[in-house]
């Protein structure tokens, strides 16, 4: 057996869950190698997920602030346009860069790495197919399965990356849509058509649910439904889409109410499919080794990320827990910590999520309507950011912070943010919730004046006592 193709552990996926893992095994001194079927690394995140969509957003809403805001703030630019190639370019060149800075973290720890398809002999032998049609075969201690997720289908629906687009090729688009139909309010969706509403597109989402963002905080969801909608945004909630048909020109998009009635076509020129995401384990061999898996093909793992086969062990979105890249960071430095003999463990519950529009969402913690349904007396502290001197300084005013504590403990049970950065305040809040805090720790912490996360400080005052700004 050559000890060169032989390893304390192989990670299978090197997106956020699988590199972390991998680099964390390597710096705990194992010697580790990783398998990737992309010719790059990063995974969904960094290639057609994640970076390449923050980084669109953050062009289109510098775009959309010229043409909107600048002259309000004494910025004359009579000329504003945009060219697609260009951000295109730039979005590109932030995947290059990324990418050559976890290549760079591999060689730098040690990390061997290994290109093309991964299948699972037996809990300690991994096939490697690579596009030249070699195999070669790697020995391992451990497997840990990072294999990330991959776009649900639509039923009916054929995704062509032409005009009826996933997120890979809404974030690829050469040209600016007239009239966008998104199939699903959910984050991605959201997100995505954010980018092009900024750049003129016409926007309509089609939601099966009778609200936008399901899972989150109702009261933050139905108020960003109303800045959408200043924004732009039509919205058909409770309904679905029946069939999506291409012609000449375009497609149009036959849409029902959820619960049935007559058929309603909407014209557009582009449709994009963002109804939610699915474990991607294809080709593994989890059949063949009995892998234990739920129905809707999540690997099941018990609470050291061990599978039911002795050896192997999976991560991030390949198993239960939300779909984030950093729960998947997590899980990767707790399987690798716990492989080396050390314990690790890591809460879901007080996992931070971002809706990276604009304004952005942030929340951790429990909703209230969560706290409802478990019969949770508790209490609410908010603020809005309209009486925020920071955000006044810099437009900034839509949206608000609320604070739910326990009524009897004060210990904070959930914290959500809308508005500018909210993505950057809720890592206090997620501190908060880690350490068990209550809300006057929050309120008496010293923020600095003037910044946004003042608001975090007046809405925890305002659970218990009264906020001093409003």
């Amino acid at each position: 057996m050559d000890s060169a193709n032989m390893f304390d552990l192989v990670v299978i996926g090197a997106g956020p869950g699988g590199y972390v893992c991998a680099i964390k095994a390597a710096q705990l001194g194992a010697k580790v190698a990783i398998v990737e079927k992309r010719a790059t690394y990063g995974g969904t995140c960094l290639n057609v997920g994640c970076i390449p969509s923050k980084a669109l957003l953050h062009i289109s809403e510098l775009y959309n602030q010229a043409v909107c805001d600048f002259d309000k703030m004494g910025i004359v630019a009579p000329k504003i346009s945009h060219d697609i190639g260009q951000m295109m370019k730039f979005k590109n060149g932030v995947i290059e860069d990324n990418a050559k800075g976890i290549s760079f973290l591999f060689k730098k720890y040690g990390v061997d790495t290994f290109q093309g398809h991964a299948k699972i002999i037996s809990p300690s032998e991994i096939s490697i197919s690579s596009g030249d049609k070699k195999v070669q075969t790697v020995h391992a201690q451990s497997i840990v399965i990072a294999t990330g997720s991959e776009v649900s289908p639509l039923a009916g629906v054929e995704i062509d990356e032409k005009r009826i687009l996933s997120s890979t090729g809404a974030l690829e688009l050469s040209e600016v849509p007239r009239h966008l139909v998104v199939v699903g309010a959910g984050v991605i969706g959201l997100e995505l058509s954010s980018v092009w509403s900024r750049l003129g597109t016409k926007v309509t989402c089609i939601e099966f649910l009778p609200r936008i963002l399901a899972g989150m905080d109702e009261e933050i969801a139905n108020n960003f439904q109303r800045i959408l909608k200043k924004q732009g945004f039509e919205f058909r909630l409770g309904h679905k889409v029946t069939s999506i048909k291409s012609h000449d020109t375009g497609l149009v998009v036959n849409v029902e109410a959820a619960s049935g009635g007559d058929i309603i076509p909407i014209e557009a020129d582009y449709a994009l499919i963002a109804i939610g995401r699915r474990p991607y384990t294809e080709g593994l061999g989890l059949e063949e080794l009995h892998i234990e898996m739920t129905k809707t093909g999540q690997i099941v793992t018990d609470n050291t990320y061990a599978t039911n086969i002795k050896g192997i062990y999976a991560i991030g979105d390949a198993i239960a827990g939300p779909m984030l890249a950093h729960k998947a960071e997590e899980d990767g430095v707790i399987v690798a910590e716990i492989l080396a003999g050390q314990s690790g463990s890591i809460h879901y519950d007080r996992i931070p999520s971002v809706v990276y529009t604009a304004p952005e969402i942030a929340s951790v913690g429990k909703t209230e309507e969560e706290l409802k349904e478990a019969k949770i007396d508790y209490k609410k502290g908010k603020f809005n950011f309209i009486a925020n001197g920071r955000a006044k300084a810099v437009g900034h005013t839509e949206g608000f912070v609320k604070v739910l504590s326990c009524a009897a403990s004060d210990r904070v049970l959930g914290v959500h943010i809308i508005g500018a950065n909210a993505g950057e305040l809720i890592a206090e809040a997620t501190l908060l919730l880690e350490f068990a805090g209550s809300s006057e720790d929050l309120a008496r912490t010293i923020h600095a004046h003037p910044t946004l996360s003042e608001a975090l400080k007046e809405a925890a005052l305002d659970t218990f006592s009264q906020p001093l700004h409003s």
